[in-house]
């Protein structure tokens, strides 16, 4: 995590509450559902309805290939050996069928489709490479290649493991030779099959930006010559928190955006909850990624009740829990559940989820199990210590045992370099002094968060805030 992150379990009253984090049964969509589309089936062509129907099949391509882009990549990088080809075969396969949909229909399973355009598209290129008697070696060698028994082998490769796949191309794309940014972006545009332009738009950065990222990301893996493997014994332990880490950072930008109008960017939230629940299929006995899919669905619960009227950012304490979503808080108490029985409930996502879930078990703001918090806060200083966690210890400690004992917190906190033009210091220590009447202090305070904050909508609330003095 870096410095400038804050941890997911709790929301400090200024309103942060800031956090970072498939297999098909992951978020319950099943292969039939996933090829269904949107009910446009073979021989339904857009000849007899126009536009309509040509824009409805392109949005059900769309749709498609978001589902099953991972399965289609991490399928073909296992037969070519290199992920960015296979990225770029898996887009040859999108063309594909964005040019031969509209005019035959939707075929009956979609993922099929366009994992056997991208194998004969694999297949051409090997057999053209100058390096093809290698390739074969590398991914046939106890296979009996003969005419037509190649392509049958292939096919049976591509079918096996396909969980695998996807647990291979989330290693590669969060792999230590890449920076942070990289990883997130090619684990957007890989595992979440976002286009560049989404991501661009989800991180308010020039489109160009995201494209040059992924392009070196390529270059990076490929130079590293990294394998398309999941690493195993202490390598597996020592690089899984890169991966947690991605999925992390994506939903921390959608759940307090750093720059742009809105408070929130909800699209991306989902998308890390997705990729969460993808782990938690893939790594079905790694506490840690349960915790981390329990702590973003109990974010995520919250996500409605955080922005009100004109996007106007709503603080926990003011939220109507009413507004809370009851089913994403039982999946992440399930998840959390999980942790305990594997015995993970001491790590550095099961401390933030059990704080979200203090949060979570509150019907009312002032139910809130602070003292418990400020505990968890304890023990997450001890696992993870970070200037960000003592200031959410702070909070803590403040709303458990009053003001004056958090701000004496907060205060020990003012000189570190790490939270250095970081805004939620003085708007926390803001909050701190308004319920100590203290009100001419405080609006120096938040007008001073006001003008580190990169995001409208809470420089609004921060302005506000500076102006009344509450």
């Amino acid at each position: 995590m870096t410095s400038h992150q804050q941890p997911a379990g709790s929301e400090p009253p200024v309103g942060d509450g800031k956090t970072a984090a498939e297999s098909s049964v992951g978020d319950g969509i099943t292969a039939a559902e996933s090829s269904a589309g949107d009910g446009i089936t073979t021989g339904e062509s857009s000849a007899g309805d126009g536009k309509p129907a040509a824009d409805r099949i392109h949005r059900t391509i769309e749709a498609v290939f978001r589902l099953e882009s991972a399965r289609l990549i991490g399928g073909l990088a296992r037969l070519v050996r290199d992920v960015g080809l296979a990225e770029e075969i898996a887009q040859d396969a999108l063309v594909a069928a964005l040019e031969q949909w509209p005019a035959d229909g939707v075929p009956n399973n979609p993922g099929a489709w366009l994992m056997s355009v991208g194998r004969r598209r694999a297949i051409d290129l090997i057999r053209r490479s100058r390096s093809y008697d290698s390739k074969l070696a590398e991914i046939g060698r106890e296979l009996q290649i003969d005419g037509e028994g190649f392509e049958h082998d292939i096919d049976a490769l591509l079918d096996d493991n396909i969980g695998d796949d996807r647990l291979r191309l989330i290693f590669v794309a969060c792999h230590p030779v890449l920076s942070v940014p990289a990883r997130v972006a090619m684990t957007l545009r890989l595992l979440g099959g976002l286009t560049t332009a989404e991501i661009a738009r989800a991180y308010l950065v020039p489109e160009a930006t995201v494209a040059q990222r992924i392009s070196r990301a390529k270059k990076a893996l490929s130079a590293a010559q990294v394998p398309f493997e999941v690493p195993t014994g202490d390598d597996f332990a020592a690089r899984l928190p890169s991966v947690l880490e991605a999925v992390y950072l994506i939903f921390n930008e959608g759940y307090t955006a750093t720059s742009g109008d809105d408070w929130t960017r909800p699209d991306l939230c989902l998308e890390a909850v997705r990729l969460a629940r993808i782990l938690q299929g893939l790594v079905p006995d790694e506490p840690e990624v349960h915790a981390l899919a329990a702590l973003l669905e109990l974010q995520s619960s919250r996500l409605a009740a955080r922005v009100g009227a004109y996007g106007r950012p709503v603080l926990l304490l003011d939220q109507n829990r009413g507004r809370w979503d009851p089913l994403l808080i039982r999946r992440g108490m399930a998840a959390l559940d999980r942790v305990h029985r594997l015995h993970g409930e001491y790590g550095y996502y099961a401390l933030q989820a059990a704080v979200a879930a203090c949060h979570a078990r509150a019907t009312r703001a002032e139910d809130t199990d602070w003292p418990r918090i400020a505990e968890l806060y304890e023990m997450l200083v001890t696992v993870a210590p970070s200037p960000i966690v003592e200031l959410n210890r702070a909070v803590a400690v403040a709303m458990a045992h009053g003001p004056l004992a958090g701000l004496q917190l907060l205060d020990r906190l003012r000189d570190e370099p790490a939270l250095r033009g970081y805004h939620l210091l003085p708007s926390v220590r803001g909050d701190l002094l308004v319920r100590m009447g203290r009100s001419e202090e405080a609006r120096a305070e938040f007008a001073r968060a006001a003008a580190m904050t990169g995001n409208a909508a809470e420089r609004e609330l921060l302005l506000e805030r500076a102006r009344t003095g509450t």
